[in-house]
């Protein structure tokens, strides 16, 4: 009997320590591709609804309706970029010819409240002088400036976005994702019940009301900054309120990033000598836009998943810091499913013995 019970031990330590290895080289061969893999099921989770209506339309040809959706999320994804790349070049060329002919009109000065400021409005302005003193220095210095504010905001896209080959393993598995996804899913359920039971089924749900939420409170707060912004470019007066608050509202799908739309216009509008609206214009982007990223996206994740407001806030600033722009998905749901577990072990304790009124039996 002792001999039996040693030997299944060992067979056991064998096997696990033989999956062991395998997950280790599996790990390996797949980390390059762990993170478009990520992407590919945010997205063909968040699309799921309109790839069935695609689907439905084409009952007898599943591979054909994920090739057709693959495709719309490729122009979708794609034609924007190039659209933005395109009218970010240009006007950047523009913006700095046209400071540049400001600056050799006469020396900029700094609006009257700022340079009024003791202390620091001398000092400020002193910088100013210094740096526009030489025109063609501060042209390249501007060059150069925007060049790193363009890297800077390559680096806050990610992965996804600085290597092209990784968005396109992405859509690649989104397609794979469409046409096989609810057999994989069934498959993972299986093996996820094998290992933790029926409890597993709230884990997938409060896995798939974060992401969903995530990505709808991340649409609702792009499109509640574009909005807010093109309210404030049209009181400073600028001719197409309209494209610029869409171009602040498709930048704001990058965390922080709406800073470099309304501040750079604002910035614009002072050295121009406009300075009321230059001031008023930053006023309105530091406390109503920036704000509205910092408290609509939280609350719209908080309200649609019953996670308290702060929880939500910490899992998608500190998701950012720990993976990038694809924490901004995972970490919300890291902390869902830890506030799964909390309640379901929350619920066990209440039906627990120890939580029997005093002198009741258990189980009375």
């Amino acid at each position: 009997m002792l001999d039996q019970v040693a030997e299944r031990i060992v067979s056991r330590a064998i096997v696990g320590f033989l999956l062991g290895g395998l997950l280790i080289l599996s790990y390996a061969v797949l980390q390059p591709f762990i993170v478009p893999v990520a992407w590919a099921v945010i997205i063909a989770f968040a699309t799921w609804p309109l790839y069935l209506v695609l689907r439905a339309r084409l009952p007898r040809s599943p591979g054909l309706s994920a090739l057709i959706m693959t495709l719309l999320l490729t122009a979708a994804f794609v034609l924007p970029a190039l659209w933005m790349a395109a009218l970010l070049r240009g006007e950047i060329g523009h913006a700095i010819a046209a400071v540049v002919a400001q600056i050799r009109q006469g020396p900029p000065t700094l609006p009257g409240l700022i340079r009024d400021l003791p202390w620091a409005g001398d000092f400020l302005q002193g910088q100013l002088d210094a740096l526009t003193g030489d025109v063609e220095s501060f042209k390249n210095q501007l060059t150069e400036w925007v060049r790193q504010g363009a890297e800077r905001l390559v680096s806050l896209v990610g992965d996804v976005g600085r290597n092209a080959a990784k968005l396109g393993f992405a859509l690649i598995t989104v397609f794979f994702l469409y046409r096989d996804g609810e057999r994989v899913l069934d498959q993972v359920q299986r093996v996820l019940h094998r290992f933790l039971g029926a409890r597993v089924d709230d884990y997938l749900a409060a896995v798939g009301g974060m992401t969903k939420a995530v990505v709808w409170g991340l649409v609702a707060t792009a499109l509640a900054q574009g909005l807010v912004a093109g309210l404030g470019y049209w009181w400073a007066g600028l001719s197409a309120p309209v494209l610029l608050g869409a171009v602040t509202a498709l930048i704001a799908m990058v965390p922080f990033g709406t800073p470099f739309a309304w501040g750079s216009i604002g910035a614009w509008l002072l050295l121009r000598g406009d300075t009321a609206e230059g001031v008023g214009l930053l006023l309105w982007g530091a406390l109503v836009v920036s704000w509205v990223d910092n408290l609509v996206r939280p609350l719209v994740i908080s309200n649609a998943t019953r996670i308290p407001f702060l929880l939500v806030m910490f899992g998608v600033l500190g998701g950012l810091a720990a993976f990038g722009l694809v924490g901004l998905f995972l970490g919300p749901v890291i902390l869902a499913v830890l506030m799964a577990v909390w309640r379901e072990w929350i619920g066990d304790a209440h039906k627990s013995p120890a939580s029997a009124p005093a002198g009741e039996p258990p189980g009375q």
